[in-house]
């Protein structure tokens, strides 16, 4: 059931659902529903938060799905499945999330899972935006410290080689553009990306998000969405 569904900026949307059961890990993501037969295909959404007791999602509008979502009001149902996909890694020490976009929603979670996983890290959170920046007060609370960019282009304001560990969500052009910028310093091996892609079962049973990785053909759904970068990245 939804609980609220906010819009947060030009076509951002901040939706909570009631939903009580597996805690989602940082990273993972939901299949939801809110139609019948049509659209065919229910969307994949990354958790923005999760309490045990609810689950936010922040999503954009970008097609007749997502429409769909902005119109729900409290008290509407939503069909969910999940939480599904791997989730980012439990690491410790200095530690950059970079976002871009709507690619900003997982960092919200793993910033607060990092840092109750080892309160002594540093998170730092880059969010990028290409008009106007969104739920900035909220990522300002659970970083270390918050750098945003809009209208240019966050990897500008990251040098990789200060972090033990790099993750980042958003367009595949940034995301290879960070990967790049790892590669010349170095340290492409601490970089971990979170990819996006048109899924139609969320379980691995099609291979509609079938992409190709060092280690053969891979299902974003199941073996992803987060892979360590050189896997994706450096074929």
């Amino acid at each position: 059931m939804i609980l609220s569904n906010e819009r947060t900026g030009k076509d951002f949307y901040l939706m909570k659902v009631k939903l009580a059961g597996q805690a989602a890990r940082m990273g993972q993501f939901y299949m939801l529903r809110a139609w019948g037969n049509y659209p065919v295909l229910s969307r994949p959404i990354s958790v923005f938060d999760d309490d045990g007791e609810t689950v936010s999602f922040l999503y954009k509008v970008v097609g007749k799905g997502t429409e769909i979502f902005s119109a729900l009001q409290k008290g509407d149902d939503i069909l969910t499945l999940g939480p599904l996909g791997n989730s980012f890694p439990e690491v410790a020490g200095k530690i950059a999330l970079v976002g871009g976009g709507v690619g900003i929603a997982p960092l919200y979670l793993a910033a607060k899972q990092l840092k109750k996983f080892n309160a002594n890290s540093c998170v730092d959170v880059y969010l990028g935006f290409s008009e106007s920046a969104v739920l900035t007060e909220e990522y300002r609370h659970v970083a270390d410290n918050l750098i945003t960019d809009v209208g240019g282009f966050i990897t500008d304001k990251i040098d990789p080689s200060k972090y033990d560990h790099i993750m980042t969500c958003g367009p595949e052009p940034m995301m290879r553009a960070l990967y790049e910028k790892c590669r010349q310093a170095g340290v492409e091996e601490r970089l971990y990306v979170s990819m996006e892609s048109r899924m139609a079962c969320g379980v691995g049973a099609c291979l509609v998000c079938s992409c190709k990785t060092t280690g053969g053909n891979r299902k974003i759904c199941k073996d992803g969405p987060v892979f360590k970068a050189t896997e994706v990245f450096s074929i």
